[in-house]
């Protein structure tokens, strides 16, 4: 989907019924590889799930007449879920025999899937558990470096880290759709560089009203219908807001 077919002021995220609901729904489906020993940091796995949205909408077959085009199509024409699923061992083993891409960051594996019907899983995936994603981060994150897009958590929202890897990558997509061909491009030949971090309670409102786009969650799971979950900061969306 181009950023123009994509309906002037309308959030894919909201809760609010739509021309979207009535469309057939599919859902993007997202492994995060949790080995018992050793877990990726909460923080790396929210970074890679959104590297691993913006890799898969990028990734030629997703485009024009691509195999996995009419898919992503179809599941960006109707409310954009996606959804996070654990796996280890063998079952990490069988997800990566399914078309997909694997995602690699510094402690965190994440492999996406291209959409699939919200009733259709794949019974390799359908297996897995959604619960059981809780993650920590061994030390606190470091300050974003200068210049990167900063996906920035609401403080006052205690979510899982299955569900946030999930908004994370909603606010890694609003960006996505936002941007220019040309800017596309340079974030995609970086390697999409991004950072995901807690916003202070004090400036988070000054982020929801700055005009960087906003993810508000449908409230299927965890927190409330139109909770504003997380804004993406990306230096070429702005529009006017300062630091």
């Amino acid at each position: 989907m181009s950023n123009e077919s994509t309906p002037v002021n309308e959030n894919p995220f909201r809760s609010e019924p739509s021309a979207r609901d009535s469309a057939p729904q599919f859902v993007l489906p997202l492994v995060v590889r949790i080995e018992r020993g050793t877990p990726p940091a909460r923080t790396d796995a929210l970074e890679t799930a959104a590297r691993a949205v913006l890799v898969i909408l990028s990734d030629e077959r997703s485009l024009g007449d691509g195999e996995w085009a009419q898919a992503v199509h179809a599941w960006q024409d109707a409310r954009i879920r996606k959804v996070v699923r654990r796996a280890r061992g063998a079952e990490w083993r069988r997800a990566e025999t399914l078309p997909g891409v694997t995602v690699t960051g510094k402690s965190a594996q994440v492999r996406v899937f291209p959409p699939v019907p919200l009733d259709g899983w794949p019974k390799e995936l359908a297996k897995l558990q959604v619960s059981g994603t809780d993650l920590d981060d061994p030390e606190p994150p470091v300050e974003a470096e200068a210049g990167a897009p900063v996906l920035w958590m609401n403080p006052e929202l205690d979510m899982s880290a299955g569900k946030a890897m999930a908004q994370a990558g909603h606010a890694a997509q609003l960006a996505w759709w936002e941007l220019s061909e040309q800017e596309r491009a340079g974030w995609r030949d970086a390697g999409f560089p991004l950072a995901v971090r807690t916003a202070d309670p004090g400036r988070w409102n000054e982020l929801t009203t700055s005009g960087l786009p906003l993810v508000r969650d449908a409230g299927f799971t965890e927190i409330a219908p139109g909770s504003c979950t997380v804004v993406a900061d990306h230096p070429a969306l702005r529009l006017g807001f300062r630091e």
